[in-house]
Protein backbone atom coordinates (compact mmCIF):
# COMPACT_ATOMS: atom_id res chain seq x y z
CA UNK A 1 0.00 0.00 0.00
CA UNK A 2 1.38 3.24 -0.71
CA UNK A 3 2.06 6.60 1.41
CA UNK A 4 -0.90 8.39 1.92
CA UNK A 5 -1.20 12.27 2.51
CA UNK A 6 -0.80 11.71 6.25
CA UNK A 7 2.30 9.59 5.90
CA UNK A 8 4.30 12.00 3.25
CA UNK A 9 3.07 15.29 4.45
CA UNK A 10 2.27 15.04 8.53
CA UNK A 11 4.97 12.93 9.49
CA UNK A 12 7.66 12.64 6.42
CA UNK A 13 7.56 16.50 5.22
CA UNK A 14 9.87 19.49 6.29
CA UNK A 15 9.87 22.24 4.27
CA UNK A 16 13.03 23.11 3.98
CA UNK A 17 13.57 27.17 4.17
CA UNK A 18 15.02 27.47 0.62
CA UNK A 19 11.82 26.53 -0.92
CA UNK A 20 9.81 29.13 0.63
CA UNK A 21 8.96 31.87 -1.94
CA UNK A 22 10.72 35.14 0.18
CA UNK A 23 9.71 37.34 -2.75
CA UNK A 24 7.71 38.25 -6.20
CA UNK A 25 9.18 36.57 -8.99
CA UNK A 26 9.52 40.20 -10.29
CA UNK A 27 12.11 41.09 -7.58
CA UNK A 28 14.05 38.01 -9.27
CA UNK A 29 13.95 39.21 -12.34
CA UNK A 30 11.47 37.68 -13.60
CA UNK A 31 7.74 37.98 -15.30
CA UNK A 32 4.80 37.66 -12.98
CA UNK A 33 4.18 34.25 -14.88
CA UNK A 34 7.50 32.84 -14.91
CA UNK A 35 6.92 30.50 -12.29
CA UNK A 36 6.59 26.68 -12.34
CA UNK A 37 3.61 24.73 -12.54
CA UNK A 38 3.84 21.18 -11.80
CA UNK A 39 0.91 19.42 -13.49
CA UNK A 40 -0.79 16.56 -11.22
CA UNK A 41 -3.43 14.29 -13.57
CA UNK A 42 -5.90 11.45 -12.13
CA UNK A 43 -5.71 7.93 -13.60
CA UNK A 44 -8.39 7.52 -16.61
CA UNK A 45 -11.48 6.65 -15.63
CA UNK A 46 -11.29 8.54 -12.17
CA UNK A 47 -12.60 11.87 -12.62
CA UNK A 48 -16.25 11.12 -12.02
CA UNK A 49 -18.49 14.13 -10.79
CA UNK A 50 -20.41 12.91 -8.33
CA UNK A 51 -20.05 13.64 -5.16
CA UNK A 52 -20.17 12.11 -1.25
CA UNK A 53 -18.00 10.20 0.54
CA UNK A 54 -14.82 8.81 -1.66
CA UNK A 55 -16.54 10.05 -5.14
CA UNK A 56 -14.54 12.77 -5.30
CA UNK A 57 -10.67 11.68 -5.49
CA UNK A 58 -8.32 10.48 -8.09
CA UNK A 59 -7.86 7.57 -5.94
CA UNK A 60 -11.21 5.86 -6.52
CA UNK A 61 -12.00 3.00 -9.13
CA UNK A 62 -9.14 1.98 -11.42
CA UNK A 63 -6.27 3.42 -8.70
CA UNK A 64 -4.09 5.68 -9.74
CA UNK A 65 -1.69 3.37 -11.32
CA UNK A 66 -2.04 5.15 -14.63
CA UNK A 67 -1.35 8.74 -12.71
CA UNK A 68 0.72 11.17 -14.37
CA UNK A 69 2.75 14.01 -12.97
CA UNK A 70 4.14 17.10 -15.36
CA UNK A 71 6.82 19.69 -14.72
CA UNK A 72 6.10 22.76 -17.19
CA UNK A 73 6.37 26.67 -17.09
CA UNK A 74 2.95 28.40 -15.86
CA UNK A 75 2.48 30.09 -19.32
CA UNK A 76 2.12 26.33 -20.69
CA UNK A 77 -1.25 26.65 -19.26
CA UNK A 78 -2.85 27.36 -22.49
CA UNK A 79 -1.47 23.87 -23.98
CA UNK A 80 -2.28 22.31 -21.02
CA UNK A 81 -6.16 22.99 -20.69
CA UNK A 82 -8.81 21.91 -24.02
CA UNK A 83 -11.01 24.39 -26.01
CA UNK A 84 -14.78 24.42 -23.88
CA UNK A 85 -12.35 24.02 -20.74
CA UNK A 86 -13.83 27.01 -18.22
CA UNK A 87 -11.38 28.34 -15.35
CA UNK A 88 -13.33 30.31 -12.47
CA UNK A 89 -11.60 32.98 -10.61
CA UNK A 90 -11.86 34.85 -7.46
CA UNK A 91 -12.10 39.00 -8.54
CA UNK A 92 -12.00 39.52 -4.54
CA UNK A 93 -8.77 42.32 -4.54
CA UNK A 94 -6.48 42.82 -1.59
CA UNK A 95 -6.92 44.95 1.33
CA UNK A 96 -4.03 46.57 3.15
CA UNK A 97 -5.48 44.41 5.86
CA UNK A 98 -2.27 44.94 8.70
CA UNK A 99 -2.20 47.70 11.24
CA UNK A 100 0.81 48.24 12.70
CA UNK A 101 1.34 49.58 16.50
CA UNK A 102 4.64 49.72 18.37
CA UNK A 103 4.83 46.48 20.01
CA UNK A 104 1.68 44.45 18.18
CA UNK A 105 -0.49 44.21 14.68
CA UNK A 106 -3.80 44.17 14.05
CA UNK A 107 -4.87 42.17 11.41
CA UNK A 108 -8.63 43.00 9.88
CA UNK A 109 -9.87 40.00 8.21
CA UNK A 110 -13.82 39.70 7.61
CA UNK A 111 -16.36 42.59 8.18
CA UNK A 112 -20.26 41.67 9.19
CA UNK A 113 -22.91 43.13 8.73
CA UNK A 114 -23.32 44.90 11.75
CA UNK A 115 -20.03 47.03 10.46
CA UNK A 116 -18.27 44.61 13.18
CA UNK A 117 -15.43 43.18 12.12
CA UNK A 118 -13.11 40.12 13.23
CA UNK A 119 -9.56 40.96 14.03
CA UNK A 120 -6.52 39.21 14.74
CA UNK A 121 -3.93 40.41 17.20
CA UNK A 122 -0.11 39.54 16.35
CA UNK A 123 2.71 40.51 18.61
CA UNK A 124 5.16 41.95 16.11
CA UNK A 125 8.99 40.73 16.37
CA UNK A 126 11.99 41.24 14.80
CA UNK A 127 10.95 39.48 11.26
CA UNK A 128 7.32 39.75 11.18
CA UNK A 129 4.44 38.77 13.52
CA UNK A 130 3.36 35.88 15.90
CA UNK A 131 0.29 35.05 17.35
CA UNK A 132 -0.61 37.39 20.63
CA UNK A 133 -2.92 35.50 23.33
CA UNK A 134 -3.96 38.61 25.10
CA UNK A 135 -6.56 41.36 25.11
CA UNK A 136 -10.22 41.46 26.37
CA UNK A 137 -13.43 42.15 25.63
CA UNK A 138 -14.20 45.90 26.02
CA UNK A 139 -10.95 46.39 26.02
CA UNK A 140 -10.29 49.33 23.88
CA UNK A 141 -6.81 49.89 21.71
CA UNK A 142 -5.61 53.41 19.94
CA UNK A 143 -4.55 52.78 16.64
CA UNK A 144 -2.28 55.09 14.27
CA UNK A 145 -4.31 58.64 13.14
CA UNK A 146 -6.36 58.90 16.40
CA UNK A 147 -8.38 55.53 15.40
CA UNK A 148 -9.88 53.34 18.23
CA UNK A 149 -10.53 49.85 18.05
CA UNK A 150 -13.05 48.20 20.63
CA UNK A 151 -12.90 44.70 21.19
CA UNK A 152 -16.27 42.70 21.40
CA UNK A 153 -16.17 39.70 21.55
CA UNK A 154 -13.40 36.43 21.49
CA UNK A 155 -15.02 34.62 18.48
CA UNK A 156 -12.37 31.47 17.76
CA UNK A 157 -9.14 31.05 20.14
CA UNK A 158 -7.11 33.94 17.74
CA UNK A 159 -10.17 36.07 16.54
CA UNK A 160 -11.72 38.83 18.03
CA UNK A 161 -15.14 40.56 16.94
CA UNK A 162 -14.39 44.18 17.04
CA UNK A 163 -15.53 47.54 16.06
CA UNK A 164 -13.11 50.21 14.30
CA UNK A 165 -14.58 54.13 15.36
CA UNK A 166 -14.52 54.92 11.49
CA UNK A 167 -15.05 53.13 8.32
CA UNK A 168 -12.77 50.39 7.72
CA UNK A 169 -11.87 50.44 4.36
CA UNK A 170 -10.87 53.89 3.83
CA UNK A 171 -8.83 53.64 7.01
CA UNK A 172 -6.90 50.55 5.97
CA UNK A 173 -6.24 52.04 2.48
CA UNK A 174 -4.74 55.35 4.40
CA UNK A 175 -2.73 53.70 7.42
CA UNK A 176 -2.73 49.83 6.32
CA UNK A 177 -0.08 47.53 4.75
CA UNK A 178 -0.38 43.75 3.34
CA UNK A 179 0.03 41.01 5.66
CA UNK A 180 3.18 39.46 5.55
CA UNK A 181 4.25 36.49 7.39
CA UNK A 182 7.92 35.33 8.95
CA UNK A 183 8.66 33.77 5.23
CA UNK A 184 8.42 37.09 3.36
CA UNK A 185 11.53 38.93 4.34
CA UNK A 186 10.27 42.28 3.98
CA UNK A 187 7.22 44.92 3.07
CA UNK A 188 6.09 44.73 -0.60
CA UNK A 189 3.59 47.06 -2.03
CA UNK A 190 -0.36 46.61 -2.62
CA UNK A 191 0.11 45.91 -5.95
CA UNK A 192 2.15 42.71 -5.95
CA UNK A 193 -0.80 41.51 -3.54
CA UNK A 194 -3.43 41.69 -6.01
CA UNK A 195 -4.12 39.56 -8.90
CA UNK A 196 -5.16 40.59 -12.13
CA UNK A 197 -9.02 39.77 -11.81
CA UNK A 198 -9.08 41.26 -8.49
CA UNK A 199 -11.31 44.58 -8.76
CA UNK A 200 -13.82 43.72 -5.49
CA UNK A 201 -11.72 45.02 -2.58
CA UNK A 202 -12.36 42.72 0.69
CA UNK A 203 -10.17 40.53 0.93
CA UNK A 204 -7.58 39.89 3.81
CA UNK A 205 -4.98 38.24 2.23
CA UNK A 206 -4.36 37.94 -1.62
CA UNK A 207 -6.49 34.82 -3.39
CA UNK A 208 -2.81 33.86 -4.10
CA UNK A 209 -3.51 31.02 -7.30
CA UNK A 210 -4.78 33.99 -9.40
CA UNK A 211 -1.14 36.40 -8.93
CA UNK A 212 0.85 33.88 -11.94
CA UNK A 213 -1.78 35.45 -14.51
CA UNK A 214 -1.49 38.10 -17.14
CA UNK A 215 -3.65 40.05 -19.16
CA UNK A 216 -1.90 38.91 -22.16
CA UNK A 217 -1.81 34.92 -20.71
CA UNK A 218 -5.43 35.35 -20.14
CA UNK A 219 -6.11 36.99 -23.89
CA UNK A 220 -4.13 33.77 -24.91
CA UNK A 221 -6.45 31.20 -23.00
CA UNK A 222 -9.26 32.48 -24.76
CA UNK A 223 -8.25 33.34 -28.26
CA UNK A 224 -8.07 29.37 -27.68
CA UNK A 225 -11.62 28.32 -26.82
CA UNK A 226 -11.10 28.60 -22.83
CA UNK A 227 -13.63 30.55 -21.28
CA UNK A 228 -12.78 32.65 -17.56
CA UNK A 229 -15.66 33.02 -15.15
CA UNK A 230 -15.75 35.24 -11.89
CA UNK A 231 -16.91 34.88 -8.57
CA UNK A 232 -15.85 36.39 -5.27
CA UNK A 233 -14.95 35.23 -2.37
CA UNK A 234 -13.15 37.87 0.15
CA UNK A 235 -10.47 35.66 1.85
CA UNK A 236 -9.89 36.17 5.73
CA UNK A 237 -6.98 35.81 7.68
CA UNK A 238 -4.82 32.17 7.56
CA UNK A 239 -3.89 30.31 10.31
CA UNK A 240 -0.06 29.56 9.66
CA UNK A 241 1.02 28.42 13.37
CA UNK A 242 -1.95 26.27 13.64
CA UNK A 243 -3.89 25.16 10.71
CA UNK A 244 -7.05 26.19 12.03
CA UNK A 245 -10.46 24.78 9.76
CA UNK A 246 -11.75 27.76 7.29
CA UNK A 247 -14.69 30.24 9.05
CA UNK A 248 -17.06 31.34 7.51
CA UNK A 249 -16.46 33.95 4.43
CA UNK A 250 -18.59 35.93 2.29
CA UNK A 251 -18.94 35.03 -1.56
CA UNK A 252 -20.80 35.66 -4.45
CA UNK A 253 -21.51 33.30 -7.36
CA UNK A 254 -23.05 34.75 -10.06
CA UNK A 255 -25.84 33.78 -12.27
CA UNK A 256 -23.57 34.20 -15.40
CA UNK A 257 -21.10 32.23 -13.66
CA UNK A 258 -23.73 29.48 -12.95
CA UNK A 259 -24.47 29.12 -16.13
CA UNK A 260 -20.84 29.36 -17.99
CA UNK A 261 -20.48 26.54 -15.11
CA UNK A 262 -23.42 24.43 -16.40
CA UNK A 263 -22.86 24.77 -19.58
CA UNK A 264 -19.24 23.50 -20.04
CA UNK A 265 -20.23 20.64 -18.65
CA UNK A 266 -23.39 20.14 -20.50
CA UNK A 267 -20.72 20.60 -23.64
CA UNK A 268 -18.16 18.34 -22.20
CA UNK A 269 -15.59 20.93 -20.51
CA UNK A 270 -14.29 20.80 -17.52
CA UNK A 271 -14.47 22.97 -14.56
CA UNK A 272 -11.34 24.24 -13.63
CA UNK A 273 -10.94 26.47 -9.63
CA UNK A 274 -8.26 29.08 -9.54
CA UNK A 275 -7.68 28.44 -6.00
CA UNK A 276 -9.56 27.14 -2.95
CA UNK A 277 -11.67 29.96 -2.66
CA UNK A 278 -13.27 29.12 -5.75
CA UNK A 279 -13.56 25.54 -4.71
CA UNK A 280 -15.28 26.65 -1.80
CA UNK A 281 -17.55 28.78 -3.36
CA UNK A 282 -19.04 26.89 -6.05
CA UNK A 283 -19.24 23.56 -4.16
CA UNK A 284 -21.42 25.69 -1.63
CA UNK A 285 -23.21 26.79 -4.96
CA UNK A 286 -23.84 23.13 -5.76
CA UNK A 287 -24.64 21.91 -2.41
CA UNK A 288 -27.68 19.89 -1.90
CA UNK A 289 -26.37 17.68 -5.42
CA UNK A 290 -27.90 19.85 -8.07
CA UNK A 291 -26.26 22.04 -10.22
CA UNK A 292 -24.31 25.07 -9.71
CA UNK A 293 -26.31 27.92 -9.39
CA UNK A 294 -26.35 31.55 -8.47
CA UNK A 295 -25.72 32.18 -4.57
CA UNK A 296 -24.52 34.56 -2.22
CA UNK A 297 -24.05 35.15 1.25
CA UNK A 298 -21.91 33.16 4.23
CA UNK A 299 -20.28 29.95 3.32
CA UNK A 300 -19.09 27.47 6.16
CA UNK A 301 -18.50 24.46 3.74
CA UNK A 302 -15.03 22.37 4.89
CA UNK A 303 -13.65 19.94 1.52
CA UNK A 304 -13.02 17.00 2.76
CA UNK A 305 -12.69 13.65 1.00
CA UNK A 306 -15.76 12.70 3.02
CA UNK A 307 -17.72 15.06 1.64
CA UNK A 308 -15.95 15.05 -1.97
CA UNK A 309 -16.49 17.50 -5.34
CA UNK A 310 -19.21 17.68 -7.48
CA UNK A 311 -19.04 21.14 -8.72
CA UNK A 312 -15.07 21.18 -9.87
CA UNK A 313 -12.80 18.84 -12.11
CA UNK A 314 -9.62 20.36 -11.49
CA UNK A 315 -8.09 23.44 -9.45
CA UNK A 316 -4.65 25.16 -9.60
CA UNK A 317 -3.01 26.25 -6.44
CA UNK A 318 -0.12 26.89 -4.66
CA UNK A 319 1.69 24.72 -2.09
CA UNK A 320 0.18 23.94 0.87
CA UNK A 321 1.83 23.59 4.55
CA UNK A 322 2.05 20.14 6.55
CA UNK A 323 -1.92 19.87 8.22
CA UNK A 324 -3.22 22.57 6.57
CA UNK A 325 -7.18 21.82 6.03
CA UNK A 326 -6.30 23.11 2.24
CA UNK A 327 -4.74 19.32 1.95
CA UNK A 328 -8.21 17.56 2.66
CA UNK A 329 -9.47 19.75 -0.17
CA UNK A 330 -6.65 18.78 -2.72
CA UNK A 331 -6.92 15.14 -1.62
CA UNK A 332 -10.91 15.38 -2.72
CA UNK A 333 -9.78 15.90 -5.50
CA UNK A 334 -6.66 13.76 -6.15
CA UNK A 335 -7.09 11.14 -3.63
CA UNK A 336 -4.57 10.53 -0.93
CA UNK A 337 -1.94 8.76 -3.29
CA UNK A 338 -1.49 11.27 -5.95
CA UNK A 339 -1.44 14.02 -3.41
CA UNK A 340 1.65 12.56 -1.82
CA UNK A 341 3.40 11.25 -4.58
CA UNK A 342 3.05 14.98 -6.18
CA UNK A 343 4.19 16.67 -2.81
CA UNK A 344 7.14 14.33 -2.88
CA UNK A 345 7.83 15.21 -6.79
CA UNK A 346 7.74 19.20 -5.96
CA UNK A 347 10.07 18.58 -2.81
CA UNK A 348 12.76 16.45 -4.93
CA UNK A 349 12.39 19.35 -7.67
CA UNK A 350 12.50 21.79 -5.58
CA UNK A 351 8.98 24.33 -6.27
CA UNK A 352 8.67 27.05 -4.15
CA UNK A 353 5.95 27.43 -1.40
CA UNK A 354 3.86 30.49 -0.29
CA UNK A 355 2.06 32.96 -2.13
CA UNK A 356 4.79 34.11 -4.20
CA UNK A 357 5.39 30.66 -5.27
CA UNK A 358 4.91 28.26 -7.81
CA UNK A 359 1.86 27.05 -8.74
CA UNK A 360 0.31 22.84 -9.10
CA UNK A 361 -2.62 22.00 -11.54
CA UNK A 362 -5.06 18.91 -10.81
CA UNK A 363 -6.62 17.62 -13.24
CA UNK A 364 -9.03 14.41 -12.25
Amino acid sequence: MGKTVTDVLERDFVLPPELEAHEPPEARGLPRDAVRLLVSRGAAGSGRRNGGAGGGGAGGEGGDEAAEIGHHAFTDLPHLLRPGDLLVVNNSATLPAAIRLDRLAVHFSTEHEDGTWLVELRRRTASATEPYPGGSGGEWLPLPGGATLRLLERTTPRLWRARLDRPVPAYLSRYGVPIRYSYVERDWPLADYQTVFGHVPGSAEMPSAGRPFTAGLVTELVSRGIGVAPLTLHTGVASPEKDEPPYPERFEVPESTARQVDLARETGGRVIAVGTTVVRALETAASGGGPVRAARGWTSHVVTPASGVRAVDGLITGFHEPRSSHLLMLSAITGEELLARSYEEALRERYLWHEFGDLHLILR
